[in-house]
C-alpha cells in the first residue's frame, strides 16, 4: 500500500483518513487478518508497554549494576522540585527510562522499533495521553502511527544499531514517536511527516557505543534524550515549522551515514564511551580479566 513517507501522506490525503488508518489497512491487507483481530494484536503490544512502564516507575536494578532507579529518582524529582524542563517532557523521559531500565533488567518490554529503542515511544505515549485525553483507541492508533514510520524506517534504511548506529535505533523511534504525538494532538498527516523529520535530521550521526557490549549505557538516557526529541520536535510540526530536506530524503540520507560509520561506532563497544577508561573499567568489572 505504501513504501516510503511520500506514499504513505498521499494515501492519507487521497482516503481522508490519518496515518494510523492507512498503517491499520495495510496490517489487514498484508496479514489477510480482521480488523478487530489486528487492533486486538496491537492491544496486548501496548498492554505489555504499559505493565513495562509501571514496573519501571516503581524501580528495578540490572544484573550488571550499570542501570537502575533512575526513573524513580526523576519521579521523586518531580514531585518535589519544580522541573526546569516541565512536567509533560519530564514525565515522559521518566517512562522512556522506566521502559529501558525494565530491558536492563531482563523484564518484559515491546522493541519499537528494537528493545535498545524501545522507551520513546511508550515513554511518550504514557505522558501526553492524559493531556490530550487520549481514549483508548487513540493510544492504539498512536502505535498504528508509530508503525507507520518504523515501517517506512525499516524498509528504506536501517532500525539496527549494528547496521547503521543509534541514529537509526533510538533516532528512529524518536521520530516514531513525534509522529504519533502530532497525530494525537490533531495534526495533519503532513505534519507527522516534518515532526519525523525534524526529528530524524537532529539525531543523524549518533553512534552505537553500548558500555561492556551491553544494552545499558548510554542506551537507557539516549532513549529519554529521544523522548524529549520527540515532544518539542511534534510541537514545532503543530506550530507549521517544516523541514526543508522532505523525510524521506532524511530517511536516506540517515542509512547513508550509517553506511560509512566506522565499525567500532556501530554496536561493537570498541569506540565512544564503551573505549574510555571508566567504560573499559566497567567492562573488565563485570566480565573479569
Amino acid at each position: 500500500m505504501f513504501r516510503n513517507v511520500a506514499e504513505l501522506i498521499e494515501k492519507a490525503k487521497e482516503d481522508n483518513i490519518p496515518v494510523s488508518e492507512v498503517m491499520i489497512r495495510q496490517e489487514m491487507e498484508a496479514k489477510e487478518l480482521s480488523r478487530d483481530k489486528v487492533m486486538t494484536q496491537m492491544e496486548e503490544n501496548l498492554t505489555v508497554m504499559e505493565e513495562a512502564v509501571e514496573e519501571g516507575i516503581k524501580g528495578v536494578q540490572s544484573h550488571s549494576g550499570l542501570t537502575g532507579g533512575d526513573a524513580v529518582l526523576i519521579q521523586k524529582y518531580m514531585k518535589e522540585k519544580q522541573p526546569l524542563s516541565g512536567d509533560l517532557l519530564l514525565d515522559a523521559v521518566s517512562k522512556a527510562v522506566a521502559t529501558n531500565e525494565v530491558n536492563a533488567a531482563m523484564g518484559r518490554i515491546c522493541a519499537t522499533p528494537t528493545a535498545g529503542s524501545a522507551g520513546c515511544v511508550p515513554g511518550t505515549l504514557f505522558a501526553v495521553k492524559d493531556r490530550l485525553n487520549a481514549s483508548r483507541e487513540d493510544m492504539l492508533r498512536y502505535l498504528f502511527t508509530s508503525g507507520a514510520y518504523g515501517f517506512v524506517v525499516a524498509n528504506n534504511a536501517s532500525i539496527s544499531g549494528a547496521a547503521g548506529g543509534c541514529q537509526a535505533e533510538v533516532g528512529s523511534a524518536a521520530g516514531m514517536a513525534s509522529a504519533a504525538i502530532v497525530e494525537m494532538a490533531g495534526g495533519t498527516p503532513e505534519q507527522t511527516a516534518e515532526a519525523m523529520a525534524i526529528t530524524l535530521k537532529n539525531m543523524l550521526g549518533l553512534i552505537c557505543d553500548p558500555v561492556a557490549g551491553l544494552v545499558e549505557v548510554p542506551c537507557v538516557k539516549r532513549n529519554a534524550m529521544g523522548a524529549s526529541q520527540a515532544i518539542v520536535s511534534a510541537d514545532m510540526a503543530l506550530a507549521g515549522v517544516t523541514s526543508r530536506i522532505p523525510c524521506d530524503e532524511v530517511i536516506d540520507a540517515m542509512f547513508k551515514v550509517g553506511q560509512r560509520m566506522p565499525s567500532a561506532f556501530r554496536e561493537t563497544a570498541e569506540g565512544g564511551l564503551a573505549a574510555t577508561p571508566t567504560g573499559k573499567a566497567l567492562e573488565k568489572k563485570i566480565y573479569g580479566s
